[in-house]
């Protein structure tokens, strides 16, 4: 059973999975300071808002500036600006995940109209060039392509 797992754990394509969740929590970590750090000040700005995070419905019926002082109070809010900044992280994540496999799949796209470089050996199987007239392992004859 040991055995099993091991074979199962190391597979190429399970290691390769692992090391995408790797990656993309990484790049989750700069999207989302990219959000919280670059992409939220210069909106708040505009909307006359110190922080975007700041944005909150109080449900309590007290007043609080921030959303950290009605926290810190125990009030109940609606926390719609912290909402909008893992909205924005979200769209930015799934805008970079759509590019990358678009990419991949216009170089598989590229890849498959390329002309095939090689021929399978009717009597071995083995791969020979297009333009072979004897298979180099089993020597047979072959005919032109």
């Amino acid at each position: 059973m040991l055995k099993e797992f091991k074979e199962f754990a190391l597979r190429g394509n399970m290691l390769d999975m692992a090391v995408g969740i790797i990656i993309g929590a990484a790049f989750g970590k700069i999207v989302s300071s990219f959000v919280t750090d670059l992409l939220s000040p210069p909106l708040s700005f505009m909307l006359g808002r110190a922080n975007l995070v700041n944005l909150f419905i109080n449900l309590s019926g007290g007043s609080y500036g921030t959303l950290a002082e009605a926290k810190e109070a125990g009030a109940a809010t609606l926390n719609y600006g912290i909402f909008l900044n893992t909205v924005a992280d979200f769209l930015l994540v799934s805008l970079a995940v759509f590019l990358l496999v678009r990419q991949v799949n216009r170089f598989k796209r590229q890849q498959a109209a390329l002309p095939p470089s090689a021929r399978e050996c009717p009597f071995c199987v083995s791969s020979v060039s297009l333009r072979a007239t004897r298979c180099p392992h089993c020597t047979s004859e072959l005919k032109a392509a």
